[in-house]
């Protein structure tokens, strides 16, 4: 198989992080430790959302869905990041990189998303409490959750499946996973539409809904200055923690995908990327945890029945 007389990869080599074995060690301590608390703290938060009738409301169910695309989101990076810091040869075969890529791609868009999503349902609450049991009834959240996902496939999916790119030797992916801009580098052609719909995805999964997210807010914050003290306080804490992660995650993908150097440097992609694929999935669940009261409250009643 050739492209332009270049031999088409069919497997390639993950180069990491690093090739000392001591490093390697402690990396796969670190990531295994990280991995381990984003599996508890989401699957306890789903756990909590989905058991207790008083946390059955849109906001949580959407929070719910958050905790899932982190644990697929990490799942789909972490298992292959331990066992590839455990060996010395660090192929990942051309079905498992797309797969990967293709995970990866629809999971990160989708959590954009699902981010304005979310913003979109604390203004309601805030702004219009009494239309709120009418326009995010349950129906409507589910018609919304399925149109998340297809608009996530169409923006994401979809344009790579109908432009795909070839990929030739050498194979050596500077990345410990199949992201976008370090699979690019392998393109046996010019890629400059691939590069075009890349930017064009960005501004669409990227500034669109954070644009979404800041009128949404300053929205919320109008219509707060104007309400009791008391309430006041109370609608501004189901607030805190949706800004935080949409600051972590807003704020990551953007330095990742439109500061100057990721347009020249893998490596640095590589270690910032750790930020939205490793760190964020097990920090949302305890931002969440931490500044959410009523999760508190939920939490703390179930250890004490089951202590």
């Amino acid at each position: 198989m050739t492209t332009m007389n270049r031999t088409l990869a069919t497997e390639f080599i993950l180069l990491g992080f690093s090739k000392d074995f001591r490093v390697n060690i402690f990396l796969f301590l670190l990531f295994l430790g990280i991995y381990l608390v984003t599996i508890i703290g989401n699957v306890l938060i789903m756990s909590l959302i989905v058991t207790t009738p008083n946390l059955c409301t849109p906001m949580y169910f959407f929070l719910c869905i958050l905790s899932f695309l982190d644990l697929c989101m990490s799942t789909c990076v972490v298992p292959r990041l331990l066992a590839d810091l455990l060996s010395t040869v660090r192929l990942i075969s051309l079905g498992a990189c797309t797969m990967q890529f293709y995970t990866n791609l629809l999971m990160s868009g989708t959590e954009s998303y699902l981010l304005a999503l979310m913003a979109y349902d604390r203004y309601i609450a805030i702004c219009r409490p009494l239309h709120y049991p009418v326009l995010m009834r349950w129906s409507i959240c589910y018609r919304l959750t399925a149109l998340l996902w297809i608009t996530s496939f169409i923006v994401f999916i979809l344009p790579c499946l109908l432009m795909p790119i070839d990929l030739c030797y050498p194979n050596h992916i500077n990345h410990y996973m199949c992201e976008v801009l370090a699979v690019m580098q392998l393109a046996c052609d010019t890629i400059y539409l691939s590069e075009v719909m890349i930017t064009v995805n960005c501004f669409i999964s990227l500034f669109l809904p954070f644009f979404f997210i800041i009128v949404s807010y300053a929205c919320i914050i109008s219509s707060v200055l104007r309400i009791h003290s008391k309430t006041k306080s109370k609608a501004f804490s189901t607030c805190t923690s949706h800004i935080t992660v949409v600051i972590l995650v807003y704020g990551t993908a953007m330095i990742l995908y439109f500061s100057p150097s990721s347009q020249h440097s893998t490596s640095y992609g590589k270690y910032l990327s750790l930020f939205s694929y490793i760190i964020c999935p097990s920090l949302n669940p305890l931002i969440y945890s931490l500044n959410n009261k009523e999760v508190k409250d939920t939490s703390r009643k179930v250890f004490v029945r089951l202590s």
